[in-house]
C-alpha cells in the first residue's frame, strides 16, 4: 500500500535525521500527529519498529528488495 503525502514527506524528513519535534515543526502540526503519520506508515510497510520502517521506505525509494 502506498504512503500518503504527508507519510511521505515524514519518512523524507526523518531520513534527513529530524526528530518528532523537529517534523511537527516544519509542517506546522502537532508531535502527536506526527507520531500518528508514523503508526500508519508503519502499518503500510509492515514494519514493526521505525527504524525497520525507514529502512523498508528507502529499500522502496532506490527499488532494492529487502
Amino acid at each position: 500500500m502506498a504512503l500518503s503525502e504527508q507519510e511521505e514527506m515524514i519518512m523524507s524528513l526523518f531520513a534527513k535525521g529530524l526528530g518528532n519535534g523537529e517534523v511537527a515543526e516544519r509542517m506546522g502540526i502537532s508531535e502527536n500527529t506526527v507520531k500518528t503519520y508514523v503508526r500508519r506508515a508503519m502499518a503500510k510497510l509492515g514494519a514493526k519498529t521505525r527504524s525497520q520502517a525507514m529502512a523498508e521506505w528507502i529499500s522502496r525509494k532506490l527499488d532494492i528488495s529487502m
